[in-house]
């Protein structure tokens, strides 16, 4: 079976999860594609001499998700909301790694748009956008879910609000309101 509708790679992400590796090894040619592109964006808010690769990203995403059979996948926007939280985290592991010694200091401005967020390209940026998100977690869930969605995973509103099974509206407005409160966080 060829997955070529969101049917059919919903079918083969519960099967997968209920253990079948043989869906994985069906799945994943049909999904590399999409994931090269949620990695290909996450890359270029970084800074151009950055070590990994869009191919790299989706080989160490693979390696994290290849892992989580346990995932309640419920469909293909889920699925790609968890492979963008998991290249997240592989770029700020990264960064962390880079510069360990650097927390909170001189941070530099990030500029929030609806078409895309301008990174600078120091680890410090990364590092305060990844602490931003985590603290905006503990305030309000699902307002960075929506960023983790929207932001890191390139998803449509309607696909957001599939993922978190909310309204393209309360995505929409969630959105919003995130924006304006991680704007307010990192001008701090």
């Amino acid at each position: 079976m060829a997955p070529n509708s969101d049917h059919e790679i919903t079918a083969l992400l519960l099967k997968w999860r209920g253990g079948d590796r043989a869906a994985l090894d069906q799945l994943f040619p049909h999904i590399y594609d999409a994931l090269r592109e949620i990695a290909h964006r996450q890359l270029g808010h970084e800074r151009p001499e950055h070590t990994l690769s869009t191919t790299a990203l989706v080989h160490e995403t693979y390696l994290k998700l290849v892992d989580h059979v346990r995932v309640d996948w419920t469909d293909r926007a889920h699925f790609f909301a968890v492979a963008a939280r998991a290249m997240r985290l592989i770029l700020v592991d990264q960064a962390r790694r880079r510069d360990t010694s650097k927390r909170g200091g001189g941070l530099r401005r990030v500029s929030l748009t609806d078409s895309a967020w301008t990174l600078d390209e120091q680890v410090d940026t990364v590092l305060a956008l990844d602490e931003a998100l985590t603290e905006l977690a503990k305030l309000e869930e699902r307002m960075s879910k929506v960023v983790e969605c929207r932001f890191f995973g390139g998803l449509t509103e309607e696909e957001t609000a599939e993922a978190l099974g909310v309204t393209a509206r309360t995505v929409r407005r969630d959105w919003i309101k995130a924006k304006g409160w991680l704007a307010r966080t990192l001008q701090d």
